[in-house]
This record gives structure tokens, sequence and C-alpha cells, in this order.
């Protein structure tokens, strides 16, 4: 018997879609229903690989992993990652097809619709309960002609509908009123409840809003999640600001560059939870003050983000800061930024064949057309310390005569390999690599930080009792299920799906 699907949409961006879904999963899953995550197609350069080899959105890793079930491409199976503001490379069933333009795009949606039934199908059957995540408003009326991911997804899985909106933005009742007033009558049939995300403050006084705004639209507002700080669930696409920052305490303070096109800045969240530890993002090389450590992350441009680099000063305040004892890190486009030179002779990135690199590691990138993306198990070279991770990158890295690498690598995908990623220069003061994942692993994590903290004289963080970031992420998701099962009327739910 195919699984029941269960959808949810917002009457806007950024509501709390991805960490609802990822919630609703958890809670079914602790139910014993074999349970699996769902978007048709998302927009994010935070990605993550499969063990099959094919790139699909973090988000939806993360869902995976509240659903306790293994991420496959089926539960994304179309992945737009924007190159520039109009352009975006096009992943279906986790492998890249093209580059399109917004128009082009709008033309070959046509031809997809079959790859995201081809999933649904998939899921369905082989799982108890699909929770689908939308995208944006369904209320989009502007793209409403040309939607795959709210209503024809409703539609394609016969799902009913839950529309969360955001409170702590305000306007919560117009978003909630407006968004049915846009709304076709057989969409507005599909809406079976409404969730009200991230309220701060008494609900008694929220109360004679709900009723009036249930008269208006003729649905039950099913429930009110407050506002949580004290756990975190990775975010979607962008960089936000914790609140629990504000006030922690600084012993080290890390810099991480925040390229034009970032991508997996997920990376660092283990750093942000680490005791003593605060990460800023800036921009501009003026505000880089004087950190323990930069960072150089992702990028879905690499040779047209080092060109910006160049331009900005960044090379110069990055090459003065690691002279007066500073810490440079690169992570995948980052790490091929630090070395001498990356050349693309076949401009399967950009239109620039060659640019010099940083400079701070002995090494040289190639850019080939094939793009590497797997999940990686290996160890750190000289001290054995086991790391996983993820692989997504062009190009290959040569280090020069003299230059160590950083990992040994063990395996890829389903393939025993023996071979090395990374370098690290002989003052350990700068390294790279291409794992995404890296500082997940406690035992590197806390090695790199303390190393910062003797710097500075600090005394070293004890490694026992500290948790690896899957753990991190697990009593996460525990403590999400537990407030929102707490905060929604889950006999309502369960009557839609079960």
């Amino acid at each position: 018997m195919a699984g029941r699907a269960l959808m949810i949409q917002g009457t806007g961006s950024d509501v709390g879609k991805s960490v609802l879904t990822a919630a609703l999963c958890r809670i079914f899953v602790r139910q014993g229903y074999r349970v699996a995550p769902f978007k048709a197609q998302n927009m994010a350069l935070n990605s993550f690989v499969t063990l099959e080899g094919g790139e699909i959105g973090r988000a939806q890793a993360v869902q995976a992993a509240a659903a306790r079930a293994e991420p496959s491409v089926h539960m994304n199976p179309i992945l737009m990652k924007p190159r520039e503001d109009t352009s975006a490379q096009i992943m279906v069933h986790g492998k890249p097809v093209g580059n399109y333009s917004a128009i082009e795009y709008i033309e070959l949606k046509k031809s997809l619709v079959p790859k995201i039934k081809e999933s649904l199908d998939f899921l369905k059957n082989n799982y108890d309960i699909v929770i689908i995540e939308g995208a944006g408003s369904p209320a989009e009326i502007n793209l409403r002609e040309h939607d795959l991911v709210n209503m024809t997804t409703a539609l394609e899985a016969k799902s009913p509908v839950l529309l969360v909106a955001d409170i702590d933005r305000g306007g919560v009742f117009a978003s909630i009123v407006g968004t049915f007033a846009l709304l076709e009558e057989y969409e507005r049939d599909m809406i079976k409840g409404v969730i009200i995300n991230r309220f701060r403050g008494q609900l008694e006084r929220l109360k004679p809003g709900l009723e009036e705004v249930e008269g208006m639209i003729k649905r039950p507002i099913i429930g009110v999640i407050p506002y949580y700080t004290d756990f975190h669930i990775p975010e979607e696409d962008r960089y936000l600001p914790r609140e629990k920052q504000k006030n922690k305490k600084k012993d080290i303070e890390i810099a991480v560059v925040y390229l034009q096109h970032i991508s997996n800045f997920t990376d660092f969240d283990p750093l942000e939870e680490t005791e003593g530890v605060v990460l800023k993002y800036i921009t501009d090389p003026g505000e880089l003050g004087n950190p323990d450590a930069v960072i150089i992350p992702g990028s879905k441009n690499t040779i047209e983000d080092l060109d910006s680099l160049w331009k900005q000063g960044w090379v110069d305040r990055l090459i003065s800061f690691y002279r007066s004892g500073g810490t440079v890190v690169g992570i995948c486009g980052g790490y091929q930024m630090l070395g001498r030179k990356i050349t693309d002779p076949g401009a399967a990135e950009s239109s620039i064949n060659a640019i010099k690199g940083i400079g701070l590691l002995e090494a040289a990138t190639e850019f080939y057309n094939d793009k590497i993306t797997c999940q990686a198990w290996g160890e750190i070279k000289g001290t054995g310390e086991k790391v996983i991770g993820y692989e997504i990158h062009m190009g290959k890295t040569r280090l020069m005569e003299g230059i160590e690498p950083l990992l040994v690598i063990h395996r890829r995908g389903n393939h025993e390999v023996l071979d090395y990623d990374g370098a690290v220069s002989k003052d350990g003061r700068v390294f790279g690599t291409y794992l995404h994942g890296i500082f997940d692993q406690v035992s590197f994590r806390l090695r790199f930080v303390n190393q910062l903290r003797n710097n500075k004289g600090l005394p070293p963080l004890d490694i026992k009792g500290q948790m690896n970031q899957f753990e991190v992420w697990e009593r996460s998701y525990e403590m999400l299920a537990d407030l929102v099962s707490s905060s929604l009327d889950m006999k309502f739910i369960e009557k839609l799906v079960c």
C-alpha cells in the first residue's frame, strides 16, 4: 500500500517550513512510521551529497536525519544552485543538466514534471508517510502558471496542506488572510489548517486574533509554536545570526569571509556551537579587525569570487594577517583560492582561464568539466583521527614539492581508495581541504580551537563530555519534536495522514 503525504506550505519565505518539516519527520518516526521528507524543487547553495553521489539541498538531508532515513536524490529531485542573479545550475536527481537563465528554465520545467512524479512515487512506495515542503508562498500569482513546488506538487501527491505563518516578523494575520484571498478556490480547499510559528508572548493575548482569523478563512489554527533559541537546526540557504551569540563569552573569534557566491556555510555551525568561540561573517576586509583565525568558505563560482577578493583588497589583507601570526583556513573553493594559481582552460566554471591564487599554500588547481560529488571517509594524516564528510567541487588540486596533505582518504562513496586530500603549511597555520563537514568531528574541531587558545595562553577545552555535531543535531531534533508536538493539535494532523 502506498504511503500517505502531508504538505507544509508557507505564507512566505523563511517562515519555518524547513524546520517544521524536520519536526514532523521526527514526530512520526518516533511513532514507528517510516518517514521521508520531500521537496520537489529547491534553490540553495547549501547542498549535501548522498551515498550514491547525488547532490540534494542541505535542508532535505537535515530532514532525512530527523526522519532517521538515508538521504536520497528522490527527496529533492530538482536542485537549483544560483550562479548569478539571473541564472542557475540545474541538478536533476542529483546530477547537473546545465546552466539555465530564468526564461530558459521555464521551458525546461515542462520536462521535469515526470521526474517529480517519479520521485514522489518512489518515496510513497517505500515509506509510510512523506512530509512535503513547499517553497516561498503558493500565493505568488505571477509564478502560479509555472509552479512546480507548491500546489502542483500537492495535487500530484494527493496531499492535504498545512499553512505556516511567522508571527515574529509582524503582520501574521494579514499574511494568512492575504494568502487565502489570492488562492484559487480549489487551492484553498487543499489547505486544512494553519500553524503560527515563532511566537513570543502570552498566548491569551493572541486568542482574540486567532478566533477572528479562523472566522475569515474558515479553517482552524491548529497550533502556535513558541520562538526558541536553546537548540539549533541548520539553516537552509543563508546565514542568520543567532541570538545566543550576542552575549556569548568571546575567548576565540573566527572570521568567515562572506563570499558573493558563498556555499555550504553550515560547515561552520559546529564552531559556532563551541564554548568560547564566536564567529563573524564579513564582506569588507576593512572590517576584519584582529580575529584569531580567518576561514575562506566554499563557493559556487570560485574563480569569480577569487577575482573579487583581489579587487577588494582581501588578498593583501589575508597575507598580512597570516604574516602577523594569524591562522587561515580554506574549505573547498576556499582551499583552491589559498594555492598559487587556479586554471580553467576549458571554461568549465568561468570565462577567466587563469588567476593567481592567494599563495599561502604551495598548491595549484586545474578545473575540468567533471564535477566530483561523493561522501568520503578518512583520517588526519599523522594523527589517525577519523573524519567523515562529503566532497562537492570542480577541479583537482596538485600539491607542490615539500607540502604535506591534510587527510588520508580511505573510502569515497561505495569504493575503497587510498588517496590524499587537502594541504597544510609547514608551520601549521594554513590548511585547506575539500571535505565539507570536517568540523563536525569533535576531535578535529577541538584540536583546531585549542591551538588557537594556546596561541593566546588560554587553557584547552576538555574533549570529555563534548558531542560530535551529529549528536548535537540528534539532541536538537528531539527537542524540536517535543516542542512542536506539544504546541500543535497532533490528533488533527494524524487524522490527515494516518
